[in-house]
């Protein structure tokens, strides 16, 4: 499953600095895919591949001191066009 993570950094120098330490420190089984920065550099947008959300909240736990996590799974839009045309239409009433 692919998964949207939005950190909010609650201090950017200590964060900064453990990554170069410990880098992302991500539990096997854990995908990194991408990221972006906000330009105030408070916040970073992250795509994660991970088979459940129980390993993404080990890796967000040896960050927790210093990130607040929100955790969003998300799929393509691709996919999301391709479910909605296989979903059932409701049906038109003929007057």
């Amino acid at each position: 499953m692919l998964f949207m993570i939005i950190e909010h950094f609650k201090d950017v120098t200590a964060v900064g600095e453990r990554f170069k330490r410990m880098g992302r420190m991500l539990p096997e089984g854990v995908v990194y895919h991408a990221s972006w920065i906000d330009t105030a550099g408070g916040r970073c947008f992250q795509i994660m591949e991970s088979p459940n959300t129980e390993l993404l909240n080990v890796w967000a736990s040896r960050w927790n001191d210093l990130v607040e996590f929100e955790i969003i799974p998300v799929i393509p839009s691709k996919e999301a066009a391709r479910r909605r045309d296989q979903s059932p239409q409701p049906s038109k009433l003929i007057n």
